[in-house]
């Protein structure tokens, strides 16, 4: 995948299906809009394209800082698994915000992005004060040479899956309808760091640590079944996400981690990208009376976690 990132110097040389948005979560509804993409490209070669802005353009215009189900760091690896040819991450700049709908669609779209095709949800918007949407493409197709196909929305019974679906469903720790609304687990995407070396010189075994950036929205705090990508392949786990409440350290309060005992893989995973995908929630986060309790929990945390593997077999 060709990544674009902090310039609006560019040109895509290729014929394009573009699809526009944030992508945040990219779930079942973002999916339907992927493969529509997709359809274009077998059938006319096109190679699939993908607009966004480096960050959200209500965080600047609004002026607040919103979290996001998934990073722009975690957008990147999705659209790149999936097989993304080109994702555009535009800065987003007075320039920008103020560009008028249909400028939008003939300098960026049609002119630096090769648009023959464009694939958007019925509810798009774009463009100075969110004047462009569904209609305008169709009215200036013939205009710009593109062909234009709106997806409807995907459905879970009575309401549209969205981003703001998930992140409800996240806040109520329903990580299992989260993860159906995802079409897949909700991930969360690190370069493993040093912890607090509890892990294997204390607790017996080692740990991958993860520290989330501020901006990834995170189910309530507490231990997790989880499985782990590394180095293409999936190992089933238990994940913790939390201050740590029973480790003291020298500045009191720990900063929120991702902690993960990944079942069954040996080597050392300092330095590694990886993803922790949650699954089934076990308990919340609470303080121990000091080590040997918090090993023993975590023990039991583990056969739960097992247990639940072995569910799922027996099912």
């Amino acid at each position: 995948m060709v990544y674009i990132e902090k310039t609006k110097d560019f040109q895509i040389q290729e014929p394009t299906v573009v699809t526009i948005g944030k992508f945040d979560g990219r779930h079942r509804g973002h999916q339907k809009l992927l493969g529509a993409m997709q359809e274009f490209k077998r059938k006319y070669h096109y190679r699939t394209a993908v607009f966004t802005f480096s960050v959200a353009p209500t965080d600047l215009v609004q002026g607040t800082r919103h979290t996001v189900i998934t990073t722009n760091l975690e957008r990147r690896n999705n659209l790149k698994k999936i097989g993304i040819d080109y994702l555009v991450e535009y800065p987003f700049t007075k320039e920008a915000a103020h560009m008028p709908a249909e400028t939008f669609i003939r300098e960026i779209l049609a002119g630096k992005m090769g648009m023959k095709a464009i694939v958007v949800g019925p509810d798009c918007r774009f463009g100075y004060q969110r004047a462009g949407d569904a209609r305008l493409l169709e009215e200036l197709a013939p205009r710009y040479g593109y062909q234009l196909k709106v997806i409807e929305k995907e459905k879970d019974e009575d309401r549209d899956i969205s981003s703001t679906y998930v992140r409800e469903m996240l806040d109520l720790g329903q990580i299992e309808k989260a993860n159906e609304l995802l079409g897949e687990p909700y991930y969360i995407h690190g370069v493993v760091v040093h912890g607090n070396h509890i892990g294997e010189p204390v607790l017996g075994f080692p740990t991958a640590n993860l520290c989330p950036p501020a901006k990834k929205h995170l189910p309530p705090f507490g231990v997790y079944v989880s499985e782990t990508r590394i180095d293409g392949m999936v190992y089933k786990g238990v994940t913790n996400i939390g201050r740590k409440p029973t480790i003291k350290t020298k500045e009191g309060i720990s900063p929120v981690g991702v902690e993960t005992f990944v079942f069954d893989y040996h080597g050392d995973l300092y330095g590694k990208e990886i993803e922790v995908g949650l699954l089934h929630f076990i308990r919340p986060e609470r303080k121990m009376s000091g080590m040997e309790e918090l090993k023993g929990q975590i023990e039991r945390d583990k056969e739960a976690a097992r247990g639940f593997f072995a569910d799922i077999v027996g099912d």
